[in-house]
């Protein structure tokens, strides 16, 4: 499993905006090329977003569904990634006052080849995590 946190200057339901935003999706996600289109009731569980990943001519079409969503405080998602499998992602908003907010991430592969990959697949997702908080950090401080 990888588990990531950042403390981001602004306040839970900002950050949760961004989250919210389906567009903004790309964005942040580290490997996400585009979002080809998103139910309009996104983020309520159930409903899905529907992403291109990858770079240049190696894309892969896919999809992203909420599993659950407490706004402002915790959205579970499952990202589908094709062949390389779904993973579980757990972002969790939580105040540390003075309107800021630590986001937890956690991600975990439950099928595909991303299971197999152990250790190795742990630090990349912590790694690709990483700059991805990071790329949710700076869009929620704009």
């Amino acid at each position: 499993m990888a588990e990531n946190e950042i403390v981001i200057r602004a306040d839970r339901s900002r950050v949760w905006d961004v989250l919210a935003d389906a567009d903004t999706y790309a964005e942040w996600v580290v490997g996400a090329d585009r979002v080809r289109d998103a139910d309009t009731a996104w983020p309520e569980p159930g409903s899905r977003l529907h992403h291109s990943v990858g770079v240049g001519p190696l894309t892969i079409d896919d999809s992203t569904e909420v599993v659950a969503a407490e706004p402002p405080s915790r959205l579970e998602l499952l990202a589908h990634l094709g062949p390389l499998g779904s993973f579980a992602v757990e972002l969790r908003l939580e105040d540390v006052g003075d309107g800021t907010t630590r986001v937890t991430m956690f991600e975990e592969p439950v099928e595909g080849i991303s299971r197999a990959a152990g250790p190795v697949g742990d630090a990349f997702g912590r790694v690709r995590n990483k700059l991805s908080l990071a790329r949710l950090k700076a869009l929620s401080e704009r």
